[in-house]
């Protein structure tokens, strides 16, 4: 028998709470009782999110809030900016086009953060830019991007409003959305929410509600304000995942119960260790700059390909962490903390990589990682 080990960006770990809560009898998306769940649900993804507008709940990957985050906001040929510094970035540019929106790409080197003040040069440059479409952390390179201060500087645009994509920030880092003057906020159930894929979240500011009344783009599911609507009646639009919902009441409670402050420094602390460690073992991080809390996105040894690290951690160990997505695949490997993670998570993930690349003829001081991890999460 070999024990499995769930340490990528997602899906991640679900709490034993929730898998208790959602193997229960399932309850009816009408009944007074899914209701009663459902007003819980709300209250506490506005203190996930650090907002008072109403958090939106669809049925879905993270992708389709992003759809509905383009086909809700804008209209065909509206001038948008996409930042793309990695593949979901890319994903930002691609829907956008798919909408027909006039979407102008702010290319950024993958592994690096982008510039607020080339976001500043952009709008300038084209005053007509209505959205700009970019990811806290983004996923295929580990970076984090300076989100609070390119929201200061689109916040002071009456027309034009910034759309983050925080599908593995929120929940590891602090993104307070009315705080910092954040649009719109997107995110997913499989990442810090610590549940399996299947839901998708929005919330928008009043100034981004504005935008959406203006918006001619066709949309049927994700459709924010029918969605809305019924949310305010404890209700949703359309039939939810029932068991998803209960399980989320769950998770919310536990972040509520440890808050959010303890939340953002666990996680903090988790990729602290991480990062000192492969560094320990002469590894290089693939994040050149700001690196996200949520994984850590690390160079594959020269002549080692990443995949067969993944590979092997995966069948001899029963560890699951990711590769290299597009432009970095086979070139990097990504180990993920966030979520229900905890430090022996860590130690378990730093030990099988020792062992995998010594297998593999990397040559570093055995233990040297696991002992560098200790200490940061333990002390001396």
């Amino acid at each position: 028998m070999q024990k499995k080990y769930l340490l990528a960006p997602g899906p991640t770990p679900v709490p034993e709470r929730a898998l208790a809560d959602m193997s229960l009898p399932i309850v009816h998306h009408r009944a007074p009782e899914y209701s009663v769940i459902l007003q819980e649900v709300r209250d506490n993804l506005k203190y996930l999110f650090q907002t008072k507008q109403e958090v939106l709940i669809f049925t879905s990957s993270g992708t389709g809030a992003m759809e509905g985050c383009v086909s809700n906001l804008l209209s065909a040929g509206d001038h948008a900016l996409a930042v793309r510094g990695g593949k979901f970035g890319e994903r930002w540019f691609d829907i956008c086009k798919a909408y027909s929106v006039n979407v102008k790409a702010l290319d950024v080197e993958w592994g690096h953060t982008v510039s607020p003040k080339s976001i500043e040069d952009a709008l300038n440059e084209d005053p007509e830019i209505k959205a700009v479409y970019i990811q806290a952390s983004e996923t295929s390179t580990g970076v984090y991007h300076p989100v609070k201060e390119i929201a200061d500087i689109i916040k002071k645009r009456p027309n034009t409003i910034l759309v983050v994509d925080a599908i593995t920030a929120l929940g590891v880092t602090n993104v307070p959305q009315d705080e910092w003057g954040i649009d719109v906020v997107v995110t997913g159930s499989q990442k810090a929410l610590m549940l399996p894929p299947g839901l998708a979240f929005a919330s928008l500011s009043e100034k981004a509600w504005g935008f959406v009344e203006k918006s001619t783009l066709p949309k049927y599911y994700f459709n924010f304000k029918k969605e809305k609507k019924s949310l305010e009646k404890n209700q949703n639009a359309y039939t939810p995942n029932v068991q998803l919902i209960v399980g989320l009441r769950e998770v919310l409670r536990e972040i509520k119960e440890e808050g959010l402050e303890k939340v953002f420094k666990r996680h903090a602390n988790l990729a602290n260790a991480v990062r000192i460690a492969v560094q320990a073992m002469g590894l290089k991080l693939y994040t050149a700059d700001e690196p996200s809390n949520a994984l850590t996105a690390v160079w594959a040894p020269e002549g080692i390909d990443a995949g067969k690290i993944t590979k092997l951690i995966r069948e001899k160990y029963g560890i699951t962490i990711a590769g290299g997505q597009d432009a970095a695949k086979g070139k990097i490997f990504r180990i993920a903390h966030l979520g229900y993670a905890g430090c022996f998570d860590v130690i378990t993930a730093i030990s099988a990589l020792e062992a995998v690349l010594k297998e593999l003829g990397y040559k570093f001081e055995t233990g040297s990682g696991l002992k560098a991890a200790q200490k940061a999460l333990f002390g001396e």
